[in-house]
């Protein structure tokens, strides 16, 4: 299947006024879960948009040590994620434990950057794009157009690359999944 480009989101529904914003539940995990897998999947295109220009500015105020902190980050994470492929205590941790995941492939990508001296470059060219994401995916409160687009997401009728990159950290909505699955049986 063809991955398409999500669109980008109007910017008054990606910032809003404070009332499409609230506080998660953070007894419930997997509600908090959901809402930021669909948040992500939804709003992929502008979270993209403030991250390149982010990355941008840093990039031109340091383009060796971002390039050498983007391949770094990219290879720990490609690295986790065929360990986690052939480890099944590492699976089951990425899919119980996802934001500890993301937390030591930063920790790692954060040593091996130390070495070269890059730590400031990390700091506000990669991680801090990624910690405003996983925000604002936490606080906004999703709506019935933002539901529909995943939903097509996680069945399957639509493939973006933030699906893909969700389906390599095994984060699905649960429901949807259940749906899924059901759909496949149906088909054998």
């Amino acid at each position: 299947m063809d991955v398409n480009i999500a669109p980008l989101r109007a910017w008054d529904d990606f910032f809003p006024g404070s009332d499409r914003f609230a506080r998660p539940d953070f007894r419930d995990i997997s509600k908090w879960n959901n809402r930021v897998v669909s948040n992500l999947l939804y709003y992929q295109t502008n979270y993209l948009v403030v991250a390149a220009m982010m990355i941008s500015v840093v990039g031109f105020l340091s383009p060796f040590n971002m390039i050498l902190g983007g391949i770094v980050v990219v290879l720990v994470f490609t690295g986790f994620v065929w360990a986690a492929h052939n480890k099944d205590i590492l699976r089951r941790m990425k899919k119980q434990y996802p934001t500890v995941f993301v937390m030591v492939v930063m920790l790692a990508s954060y040593f091996l950057i130390s070495l070269f001296g890059g730590v400031m470059v990390f700091v506000f060219g990669i991680t801090f794009p990624l910690l405003l994401m996983f925000i604002h995916a936490s606080l906004r409160l999703r709506n019935l157009k933002n539901k529909l687009e995943n939903k097509m997401e996680e069945i399957g009728l639509k493939r973006t690359p933030m699906g893909i990159v969700l389906d390599a950290l095994e984060q699905q909505e649960e429901t949807i999944t259940k749906f899924s699955d059901y759909i496949s049986k149906m088909k054998e």
